[in-house]
């Protein structure tokens, strides 16, 4: 005597049975992959910085890790010295001992820096906490006239090169960094640079032990209050 069967639904006539809906590939769009990158900070050995850059690079392509590596900058500066009586203009490192790397932090980037020789670790970061990025301000003051368009946007710089400030005499601002860090004042002056490579500065007038000081600081040491 054969089991009894349970009663199932008749197709309706000429229908296509059903089947699995095909798994499908969802595309990477590269401008988002790209927005994932960062600029950081990088401690290395001091004096090594252009051959621990090179050994960075090539380490990226070895390990096939080009998707989340954008490039390496050593920030430099001008500055001139006589010799013989004649000046000579030549560039030195801004932050001997230290490089910035655009890249998307994950632990293979963070291996890979770490095994490279010569590099320390990433500024801010620890074994439990990942490092923080540069702010596109920060970028734009130690990349000066090599930073990117993006960047150059969100720093508030405008075509013309020209420093977007996001607040005016007579405003209230508060300082976010250096010396008067925290402290809130209201600005007096906002003084323009002679020379178009440098960054404009802002005199704010604080107080200090219950008397009115003006204070000279850099225009992205501030923020409107």
């Amino acid at each position: 005597m054969s089991e009894p069967t349970e009663p199932t639904e008749a197709l309706p006539e000429n229908a296509e049975p059903q089947s699995a809906a095909p798994a499908t590939a969802t595309a990477v769009d590269p401008a988002a992959a790209a927005s994932k990158k960062n600029w950081y900070v990088v401690k290395v050995q001091s004096g090594r910085e252009d051959s621990i850059k090179a050994a960075i690079e090539r380490r990226v392509k070895m390990d096939g890790l080009e998707e989340y590596f954008g490039r390496i900058y050593i920030p430099t500066e001008k500055y001139t010295e006589v010799r013989n009586g004649k000046r000579i203009t030549k560039h030195r490192k801004k932050l001997a001992g230290y490089l910035m790397a655009e890249v998307e932090f994950n632990e293979n980037i963070l291996m890979l820096f770490r095994d490279t020789a010569g590099v320390g670790d990433f500024l801010g970061g620890s074994l439990h906490r990942a490092p923080v990025p540069m702010s596109a301000m920060d970028v734009q003051k130690m990349m000066g006239d090599e930073v990117d368009e993006e960047i150059k946007d969100a720093a508030g710089i405008t075509k013309g090169g020209k420093i977007k400030i996001p607040y005016g005499v007579n405003d209230r601002v508060k300082v976010r960094d250096g010396t008067f860090a925290g402290m809130e004042g209201e600005v007096k002056e906002i003084i323009e640079p002679r020379d178009s490579k440098e960054n404009p500065k802002v005199k704010v007038v604080l107080s200090i032990w219950g008397r009115p000081v003006d204070v000279d600081v850099e225009y992205w040491q501030v923020d409107p209050v």
